[in-house]
């Protein structure tokens, strides 16, 4: 594998690591894993096929973390476990801890591919990717909640200091509980460098600001529809600037979008991604983003 960097949430996306589901999700336990109603093991794993051909398709380069039966039923989010800069890779620490055993898997992985590692994050702290948000390459801003945390914000900021990159926090708010899932990528998306969906009920107010001051448009999402899909209809993914990856069934939240610019494609993965409480994004770990 050649080429990483991926210091841009709208750049399009040319090489990812991803991780199939497979036993360790259909032996998942719903409740222990807070899965939800709509969680189907086989249909989240054909659903995940369905993605892979969507990338497959658009001849985006993937990166296979083995698939074992080793319980790590959460381990498909690859998104959540790291970050690669044009620089290597920070590897996280998941704030859910039956996530816990994931990072060595990116770790080896990034060994095997030749990308330098820029450090770890490690007890006490927390970091998931799906709470960092590149505004440019010199700037990310994180959120932290419940999955997140002080610590780890701190530690991540230390790490990425001596690449010229400041991290900014921002407070998210308990919105469903202790263990339910929102990342600040739950209720913000980068469309393009100057364009977000975004959702404002539940949107830290001086991350809107920010958003503002740096000049980014901004689309907001239906509250029915932000509701009824657990909060995944804004959790889209981005192949490219305006180029939209979306869960099917959310029309509104479409036009908007569209009205916007923006060419969305549609996926069924409901049993995925609702079910398993993680959107489409959190699916695929930018390796390298690139014009």
């Amino acid at each position: 594998m050649s080429g990483y960097g991926a210091q841009d949430m709208a750049l399009p996306l040319r090489r990812v690591l991803m991780r199939r589901p497979g036993e360790s999700l259909r032996k998942a336990d719903p409740a222990a894993w807070h899965y939800g109603p709509r969680f189907n093991a086989e249909q989240a794993i054909a659903d995940y096929d369905g993605l892979v051909r969507l990338l497959m398709d658009r001849h985006v380069e993937i990166a296979w973390l083995g698939e074992r039966d080793d319980g790590l039923a959460d381990s498909m989010f690859t998104a959540d476990l790291s970050l690669v800069t044009a620089k290597g890779a920070v590897v996280l620490r998941p704030g859910k801890p039956a996530r816990a055993g994931e990072a060595a898997l990116h770790e080896a992985a990034f060994r095997a591919a030749g990308i330098p590692l820029l450090g770890r994050i490690k007890s006490p702290g927390t970091v998931e990717g799906g709470d960092c948000l590149w505004l440019d390459a010199e700037t990310l801003a994180v959120g932290r909640g419940l999955r997140t945390d002080e610590d780890g914000i701190a530690a991540l900021s230390e790490l990425l200091a001596p690449e010229g990159i400041d991290v900014l926090g921002y407070d998210l708010p308990l919105w469903r509980g202790a263990d339910a899932c929102l990342h600040l990528g739950s209720v913000a998306t980068f469309l393009a460098r100057d364009l977000a969906l975004i959702f404002p009920p539940i949107l830290p107010v001086s991350f809107y600001r920010l958003l503002e001051e740096w000049g980014v448009s901004m689309i907001e999402a239906p509250a029915e529809e932000f509701r009824d899909s657990a909060g995944m209809s804004v959790g889209v993914l981005t192949l490219g600037p305006r180029d939209i990856v979306m869960l099917d069934g959310y029309p509104r939240t479409r036009a908007a979008m569209e009205e916007a610019g923006c060419t969305v494609h549609l996926l069924s993965a409901e049993a995925l991604c609702i079910g398993c409480e993680g959107g489409l994004g959190g699916l695929v770990c930018p390796i390298l983003r690139e014009a």
